[in-house]
């Protein structure tokens, strides 16, 4: 029997990104796809799309008009596109659902706690099903808690993070990093240190890419 080739793949992305959620399904589709000759050891990095943003959050189409100057039937098209791009890899947006746009630091403080008790990808799945399918707020502690326990997560102690500033300083340090090594938009999909694949891809590009990485590994 053959030894799968293990990649490390660091995961530079956002929960209220939607090509970070279309990005992750490529990923694992193209991860199946490969069945058992590659295997990831994954990895959620912290980025935040919106880092100033209050805690009220925004209405999504006032947020789009202002930062990307994108008319209301702009929008409405990409909205499609996503939607779209979303079922091609089996990832189902509710559109009408996501009307708000929020802040995400507390969300990534917990999948840096989750990385260390295992529990990171399903936190990580848990956000953005909560955020992009159901329009849920992912900076209302109440619904992190509830996620991290959906998730086999001990639901005091994501209280009890969430209640602190645990884990802040580690959160804008990998922000940091990332930020400083060129990343600037998301998702970034880095592999073994070296590889960068940038976007919500399909996942043809990410099996070919995977392949021939694993390849020369």
């Amino acid at each position: 029997m053959t030894t799968p080739t293990v990649l490390k793949i660091d995961f530079v992305s956002d929960v209220s990104c939607p090509w970070c959620a279309i990005g992750l399904n490529g990923l694992q589709t193209a991860l199946q796809r490969l069945d058992g000759s590659v295997q990831a050891e994954l990895h959620f990095q912290p980025f935040e799309l919106n880092p100033q943003m209050g805690p009220e959050g925004q209405d999504i189409s006032e947020h789009l008009a202002q930062k990307y100057g994108a008319t209301p039937e702009q929008s409405a098209a990409n909205r499609e596109a996503i939607r779209q791009r979303g079922a091609s890899v089996g990832f189902a947006f509710n559109m009408a659902a996501r009307d708000r746009i929020y802040n995400t630091f507390d969300a990534h403080r917990l999948l840096h706690w989750a990385e260390g008790e295992g529990r990171q990808l399903a936190l990580k799945k848990a956000l953005f099903d909560a955020y992009f399918g159901a329009g849920r707020n992912p900076s209302d502690p109440v619904v992190l808690v509830e996620l991290a326990a959906a998730v086999g997560l001990d639901a005091d102690r994501a209280q009890a993070i969430l209640a602190s500033d645990e884990f802040a300083g580690e959160v804008r340090d990998q922000e940091a990093f990332y930020q400083q090594h060129g990343i600037n938009s998301v998702p970034a999909v880095i592999i073994n240190d070296r590889h960068l694949i940038q976007g919500g891809q399909p996942p043809e590009v990410f099996e070919q890419a995977l392949r021939q990485i694993a390849a020369g590994a």
